[in-house]
């Protein structure tokens, strides 16, 4: 029995707007987070985590709580705007 020709599928045609918009994901893609992103992010949290800890630590003695005495309460908002500089940082992350 004879064998039937094989067909070839043609070539789907691409409009340039879809190579231009492809060639552009894959740029955004490849760029990736820079290299200070993630140190600075996680110093940031811990420094502010540590500034917290610290004052509460030493938040009973004569002089005020350290890290900087004369700021009292005022060095628990030090800590916490550290914090949120950090989480700040994550919405760059990809």
């Amino acid at each position: 029995m004879p064998e039937s020709k094989s067909r070839k599928k043609k070539a789907a045609r691409v409009s340039p707007e879809y190579v231009e918009h492809e060639a552009k994901a894959a740029k955004a893609a490849k760029t990736g987070n820079p290299a200070w992103l993630v140190p600075v992010m996680l110093t940031l949290m811990i420094m502010g985590l540590a500034w917290i800890v610290i004052y509460y630590l030493t938040a009973n003695r004569a002089g005020g709580g350290f890290p900087i005495p004369p700021l009292h309460q005022w060095n628990l908002l030090i800590g916490f705007v550290l914090i949120i500089a950090g989480f700040g940082l994550t919405t760059q992350w990809k």
